[in-house]
C-alpha cells in the first residue's frame, strides 16, 4: 500500500534542491573540523605552542558553532533563512583568511571561534528549511539525503587534510575552507529561496521564553537528547581520536585521514541503507536497530579500557558501528523534535544543534582533564550512547506526540492532510500537559 505524502504543495523549493542546499550548509562545519585535526601537530610546532594549547583551537571553534546556533536560528525566524544564511557565510569566509594569515596562536584560536561562528548558521538553517517544507515521511527522508551528503565532506576531508599538510603545508587547509565558505554563499545568493513563512519579532524575551518553552517540553527533550547523544559522539570523538591515532597508535596526518574514513564512510554505508529501508517502512521503525548498532559500538569502546597497545582496527572498528547507528536515528529523530514547532522552527533547530554540539563540546572538555586520552575515550564515547539510548526510552514511553509513523495512523481513518493537522493539534495539547 501506497503511504500518503505530507510535503507541503506550495513549497518554494523542490525536495531535491532544498536537500543539496541543506547538505552543503550543513557539512560546512564538520568539514571545517575534520580537515583542520590532521594539522594540529604540526600547528604546535609552528607556533612553539604546547599541545593544550593547539586542542584550545579546537575547542574554541566547536564553542563558536555550538553558541551561536542559539542565535543563528531565532535570527532565521525573525528576518528570514536566506539573509541569515549569507551573514554568517560571509564570517565563515573572514575568519578563514584571518586563520590563513594568524601571526600568532593567539590570532589563531580567535580565528577558529569566528569561523566556528561563521559555521554555526547551516545546522540550524538546513533543519529549519526542512521544516518549514516538508513533513512527516517526507521530512525524515529529505532529512537522511543531508546525512549522506553530509557525510561525504567529512569523509574525505581528513585524507585531504593529511594529504595538504603533508605536501602543501598546514596552512593551506585553510586556503580550502575558505573556498568552501565561497562556495556556501554562491548557494545562498543564487539558488536559495526564502522559505520562512511568517517572520516571528526577535525580542530577548520572546526569545528567552521560546527556548524555556522548548526545554520544559519532555517531547523535544527527549527526541533531542537522542540525537544529542548519538551525533555528540562525533564531536567528542574529533578532540579524542587525533591524539589516540597520531599520539598512540602512531599514525602520520596521512594515515589518520585514511583511517577516520571508516568513521565517516560507516556512516555514509548506514544513510544508504536508511534509505533504501525508508522506501518500504517507516524511518521511525529504523531507530532501534540504530541505537541497537550504537549501544555494541559503545561497548566495543568501553573494551578497551583494558587495551594496553591499541591499532588502529581496535579503536576505529567500534567507532564505526557507531557511525552506522547514528545514520537510523537522525532523519526520525529530527524530525520528531522539530514537528510541534512550526512558528519558531529556527528556535528548535537551534537549540537542537547546541545540546548535540554542546554534547560534544562538554566531553570532549572533560576527556582533556584525563590523563590517558584513550581511557577518556573509553569511558566518555559509550556514555553517550546511554544518554541516546536512555533518551528513546523516554520518548517510547509516550510517543506519537507530533508525526512519528503517521501512516501507521491516518491510513483508512481520514484523509492524510486533515489526520495530520489533526494528529499535530492533539500533540500540542498533550505537551502542554506533559511539561516536567
Amino acid at each position: 500500500m501506497k503511504r500518503p505524502s505530507f510535503s507541503t504543495p506550495s513549497s518554494p523549493m523542490t525536495a531535491q534542491r532544498v536537500s543539496l542546499i541543506g547538505g552543503l550548509m550543513v557539512a560546512v562545519g564538520p568539514i571545517a573540523m575534520a580537515l583542520y585535526t590532521p594539522a594540529m601537530p604540526d600547528v604546535v610546532a609552528a607556533y612553539d605552542s604546547t599541545k593544550s594549547i593547539v586542542k584550545l583551537t579546537l575547542t574554541l571553534y566547536f564553542a563558536g558553532f555550538a553558541l551561536a546556533q542559539l542565535v543563528a536560528g531565532p535570527l532565521s525566524d525573525a528576518i528570514g533563512r536566506r539573509p541569515v544564511a549569507l551573514i554568517f557565510a560571509a564570517i565563515f569566509c573572514t575568519a578563514s583568511l584571518g586563520a590563513l594569515l594568524a601571526p600568532t596562536i593567539e590570532t589563531l584560536a580567535t580565528a577558529r571561534f569566528a569561523q566556528g561562528i561563521g559555521a554555526s548558521a547551516g545546522v540550524a538553517i538546513s533543519r529549519a528549511i526542512v521544516r518549514d517544507c516538508f513533513q512527516g515521511e517526507d521530512s525524515s527522508r529529505i532529512m537522511n539525503i543531508i546525512s549522506i551528503i553530509l557525510s561525504l565532506g567529512p569523509a574525505v576531508s581528513p585524507t585531504v587534510g593529511g594529504l595538504l599538510v603533508l605536501h602543501v603545508g598546514w596552512k593551506s587547509v585553510f586556503l580550502v575552507m575558505t573556498a568552501l565558505g565561497l562556495a556556501v554563499l554562491m548557494v545562498a545568493l543564487v539558488a536559495m529561496r526564502e522559505t520562512l513563512p511568517a517572520a516571528q519579532p526577535m525580542r530577548m524575551a520572546t526569545l528567552g521564553s521560546s527556548y524555556l518553552r522548548l526545554l520544559s517540553n519532555r517531547h523535544f527533550r527527549a527526541a533531542s537528547l537522542t540525537v544529542a547523544g548519538s551525533v555528540g559522539a562525533i564531536y567528542a570523538q574529533a578532540t579524542l581520536l587525533p591524539f589516540i591515532l597520531m599520539g598512540q597508535v602512531g599514525l602520520g596526518p596521512s594515515g589518520f585521514g585514511l583511517a577516520m574514513l571508516m568513521q565517516s564512510g560507516m556512516f555514509l554505508l548506514g544513510a544508504l541503507v536508511a534509505r533504501s529501508a525508508m522506501k518500504r517502512i517507516s524511518a521511525y521503525r529504523l531507530v532501534w536497530p540504530g541505537l541497537a548498532a550504537i549501544a555494541l559500538g559503545s561497548i566495543f569502546i568501553f573494551l578497551l579500557l583494558w587495551e594496553h597497545d591499541p591499532n588502529t582496527l581496535r579503536v576505529m572498528i567500534p567507532v564505526g558501528f557507531y557511525a552506522f547507528g547514528i545514520a537510523f536515528v537522525v532523519p526520525a529523530m529530527s524530525t520528531a523534535a522539530l514537528a510541534p514547532f512550526p512558528r519558531i522552527a529556527g528556535a528548535a533547530a537551534a537549540l537542537m544543534g547546541f545540546l548535540q554540539m554542546g554534547a560534544g563540546l562538554t566531553v570532549g572538555t572533560i576527556g582533556a582533564f584525563f590523563a590517558d586520552t584513550l581511557v577518556a575515550f573509553a569511558v566518555l564515547i559509550p556514555s553517550m550512547g546511554a544518554v541516546a539510548c536512555v533518551s528513546y526510552l523516554v520518548y517510547r514511553s509516550k510517543p506519537h506526540l507530533a508525526e512519528p509513523e503517521p501512516q501507521e495512523n491516518v491510513i483508512g481513518t481520514a484523509p492524510p492532510g486533515r489526520t495530520f493537522l489533526r494528529n499535530q493539534d492533539t500533540a500540542q495539547s498533550e505537551n502542554r500537559r506533559d511539561k516536567n
